[in-house]
């Protein structure tokens, strides 16, 4: 009894302690912080509604936009719901009923767009513009093209609880969510692995990645996309719980888990310490007799391959996705954060994270618009989901240089040229392309709203 309860004071005098120390670090700001911080609320909170865009043409309901002249009528998937993440917050910060209601119409209405174009075949497009027909300009095979990524769920999941647990907006429409889970999993998923795979280099998000750019169709088991139909799974448990559909969240739960346990099989590296994607492009094992060197036999009977896939040891940022959707393990998040986060030969730069380990030989950082470049400049979302998963593991101090290299990053723009842009040159900051970019980027704003002991929203 007295041991039991010695160990019980022990938990809460740690609890405090690390509450303490996560208190103090976050005090102990840099004095050009503060200048960033209300300069960066200041243009957020007056550019916001920009992008909050109107019903018409091809989008029946409001929706959200990235925000910048180059995407001003489009409804993007990955985006819309980071940005909506983003705005959430702004409407916390600013703690106004109309403008929180206002927004709910926009945030449902760009599910509600997407699933508009679904079907039994659970088909629904990355991006649909005022002007298109997305039923009618699918591809030619839908199963063997990339559409929306896994994050439909997770949208839809974020919206409704930031109102309570109220699910009913989606029930009429939840069967087309579980048609879109379907596709993932009868057409992109690799069944000996059991991961899930792009199709193709298109519209992937992280457009240059080298795991997939540029490489044979039906190859990359990216652990990007794998970590977010990880989080789109979860999603599914949790609208399911929502609306009353508690054997359809068990199922959704038992292909989270396995899926959770093939991207520790197959993609955690316990040499390098780290994440990848993986090569799934590898023949078939097969017994048929072949005749060589005027000998019938069996080519590799001898000794067939055991394994069902090869590493790709690429140093890409997405591998700290893992730490984000909380599939590594403590000790693989520590050795993560040791030995990648903060070397300054590999992911480290003074503004953030490379999307490219600088050591790869495909490093670069010039600008290019198509595709995006990845390949090693500074990204908003990128910093943001590192920095959000350093926060599942209680890295506190890492999160806190994180988030403070990426409000300098912004705040330095503002500054300068009174805008944002889409990606940045890591050592000086300096922007690279597209200003007026908002989108992922106004995610700042939560980054901002932890290091000052706010409300946080979080997706």
């Amino acid at each position: 009894m007295f041991a039991s309860s010695n160990r019980k004071l022990i938990r809460i005098a740690t609890l405090c302690i690390g509450v303490l120390f996560s208190i103090t670090i976050r005090a102990q700001l840099p004095p050009d912080i503060s200048k960033y911080k209300e300069l960066i609320k200041q243009y957020v909170y007056k550019d916001y509604k920009g992008m909050l865009k109107p019903a018409g043409g091809s989008l029946p309901y409001p929706f959200i936009t990235p925000g910048s002249d180059a995407y001003a009528k489009d409804l993007w998937d990955w985006d819309s719901w980071l940005t909506n993440i983003a705005l959430r917050q702004i409407i916390t910060d600013q703690g106004n009923p109309a403008d929180s209601k206002e927004l709910l119409a926009y945030e449902q209405g760009c599910v509600l767009n997407f699933l508009k174009y679904a079907g039994s075949d659970g088909y629904i497009p990355i991006v649909i513009w005022q002007g298109s027909n997305p039923r009618g300009e699918m591809p030619p095979d839908i199963y063997k093209a990339n559409m929306h990524k896994p994050v439909l769920a997770q949208h839809a999941a974020f919206i409704t609880r930031q109102q309570n647990g109220d699910a009913e907006w989606l029930r009429e429409k939840f069967n087309l969510l579980q048609s879109f889970m379907n596709n993932y999993e009868a057409f992109h998923k690799h069944k000996p692995t059991g991961l899930y795979y792009w199709q193709n280099d298109l519209a992937i998000g992280v457009d240059n990645d080298p795991s997939t750019y540029y490489r044979p169709p039906g190859s990359s088991a990216s652990i990007l996309l794998n970590c977010f139909m990880y989080k789109e799974l979860k999603a599914m448990v949790y609208l399911a719980g929502r609306l009353q559909l508690s054997e359809i969240g068990r199922e959704y739960n038992k292909m989270a888990d396995d899926l959770k346990a093939a991207i520790q099989e197959h993609c955690w590296d316990e040499r390098d310490g780290f994440f990848y994607s993986v090569d799934i492009n590898l023949f078939p094992v097969t017994s048929k007799p072949e005749v060589n060197l005027g000998i019938k036999f069996s080519l590799h009977s001898g000794f067939p391959r055991n394994y069902d896939a090869l590493i790709q040891r690429i140093g890409v940022w997405s591998g700290f996705l893992a730490m984000w959707a909380e599939i590594a393990t403590p000790e693989q998040a520590r050795r993560m954060v040791a030995e990648h986060l903060k070397n300054e030969k590999t992911f480290a730069a003074p503004y953030g994270i490379r999307t490219l380990s600088k050591m790869e030989k495909m490093y670069s950082v010039r600008a290019s618009g198509n595709p995006s470049n990845w390949l090693g400049p500074v990204w908003g979302i990128s910093n943001y989901l590192v920095y959000r998963g350093l926060i599942n593991y209680k890295f506190d101090r890492d999160a806190m240089d994180l988030a403070l290299k990426t409000i300098r990053l912004f705040g330095r723009d503002f500054e300068k040229n009174g805008a944002l842009h889409e990606y940045y040159e890591p050592e000086q900051g300096t922007p690279v392309l597209n200003r007026g970019f908002q989108n992922w980027n106004y995610l700042v704003i939560n980054m901002i709203a932890w290091l000052e002991r706010k409300t946080v929203i979080m997706e």
